[in-house]
């Protein structure tokens, strides 16, 4: 009976030790590799930020989107929900209309600030790019004819459109 006892306790150390927590994997962030916008345009330009993220755990699920002005608060987080297939890697660009319902113009050479990074379904937050964009009358839309690869293909999708309003400081 001895040996039975000592077989048990030794069996139940083995396979349920004592005070242990079982570990959780350890979660990486995604990492923004490519990114890529224009700096100046029109008020009312619609204006495209490519990006090309990856997530080696394959679990990317939003766009992290805030818009600061030099003298203004910046927006709340604009968040853009990632499709499915968009989850390990995408090539992409995000939309934003910067036409404001809420003003009827912004003054010429107002500069705007946009910070953009991506997270997984673990809180993991990637490194952040920040794309610096001014509005200027007289600046011609060229964008399409020097894409960058890997966005210079033609068939890159839209990821979402950016849903922030901008206010006259005024």
């Amino acid at each position: 009976m001895p040996f039975l006892l000592g077989f048990l306790m030794a069996f139940a150390f083995l396979f349920f030790p004592l005070g242990c927590k079982q570990s959780k994997p350890e979660t990486r962030a995604p990492v923004i590799s490519r990114s890529f916008a224009i700096e100046r345009g029109p008020y009312g330009h619609i204006w495209k930020i490519y990006i090309e993220a990856e997530d080696p755990d394959a679990d990317m699920e939003r766009i992290a989107v805030v818009v600061s002005r030099v003298g203004c608060a910046q927006s709340p987080t604009d968040w853009i929900i990632l499709k499915p297939e968009h989850r390990a890697h995408f090539v992409g660009y995000l939309q934003w209309n910067t036409f404001s319902s809420k003003t009827a113009y912004l003054p010429e050479w107002t500069q705007l600030r946009v910070n953009v990074s991506v997270f997984d379904k673990s809180g993991n937050e990637s490194n952040e790019v920040v794309f610096p964009f001014t509005f200027e009358s007289g600046a011609r839309d060229e964008i399409e004819d020097q894409l960058p690869a890997p966005f210079d293909t033609g068939n890159v999708p839209r990821l979402g459109h950016i849903m922030i309003d901008l206010f006259d400081s005024k």
